[in-house]
């Protein structure tokens, strides 16, 4: 594949992550899109959680398992490395898109607020739970998390080579600020269905499932200087009263994100 092409390539990928991104904020808020979590003619139940569950481990498959070293290793040689990451992207933006599209309603509320000031703190915790994702994206690069800093590099035929050690603004206090984000941005919501909570307790048993395998790479990956940062400095909630740590930025995404 030329620079040329792969650069193209590249920001295919990426154009396909942004607007999948966009259409998750309209998915999850039943808001702007065709088809949202809600949305639907419900199935019978066995069907719907049949569908749904296969469309949740589909995802938790894809998402953690080309987010593995030896899944890479393999996948480079039918595609050249500077475009590795942009493939990832790619294929988890399908895996979304199909969710989107099969995802079955379960339309029974759990809760639904009714007070206005209750429903404005609740999209307020769902906008800001987005903008913690975003950020967070941007702290541990959001380009080379998204495969545009690769075929860039390749493009101007620089060698590409792994971020330095930091531990950049919320990594100083805890280690997984963008969990914490998409945590929120699942469960913020003034109006709860079964569907929508059993998406939201899948994501975050993937996330919490697939977190051990994230330090275990980049334990090996970083070294001490990752180890020691990580007994220092806590998962989700930071220790108020106690100054940042040093050692190595997780590759957040690479869960999902890395992987």
């Amino acid at each position: 594949m030329g620079r040329l092409l792969s650069l193209a390539y590249g920001v295919i990928c990426y154009v396909a992550f942004f607007g999948t991104f966009l259409y998750t904020i309209g998915f999850l808020a039943n808001f702007g899109v065709p088809k949202s979590v809600d949305s639907g003619t419900p199935a019978p139940l066995g069907e719907t959680l049949l569908v749904n569950l296969a469309l949740l481990g589909l995802f938790a498959v894809q998402h953690s398992g080309m987010a593995r070293q030896g899944f890479k290793r393999v996948l480079t040689r039918f595609v050249p490395p500077p475009v590795e990451r942009s493939t990832y992207v790619l294929a988890s933006s399908v895996v979304l898109w199909a969710l989107f599209a099969w995802w079955r309603p379960m339309p029974e509320a759990l809760w639904s607020f009714e007070s206005t000031a209750a429903r404005t703190v609740g999209w307020a915790l769902y906008a800001g739970g987005l903008g913690l994702v975003l950020y967070s994206t941007f702290l541990i690069d959001h380009f080379d998390l998204f495969g545009l800093r690769q075929v860039i590099l390749h493009w101007k035929q620089s060698a590409y080579s792994e971020r330095h050690f930091h531990t950049p603004s919320l990594y100083r206090f805890v280690r997984h600020p963008l969990y914490v984000g998409w945590f929120v941005t699942f469960w913020a919501t003034p109006d709860m269905t079964v569907g929508h909570f059993l998406l939201a307790a899948g994501v975050t048993g993937y996330i919490l499932g697939a977190i051990p395998l994230e330090e275990r790479d980049l334990s090996q990956l970083h070294g001490e200087p990752y180890r020691r940062w990580r007994a220092l400095t806590p998962k989700f909630l930071p220790r108020f009263g106690r100054g940042g740590t040093t050692g190595a930025v997780p590759e957040a995404g690479r869960i999902a994100h890395s992987g």
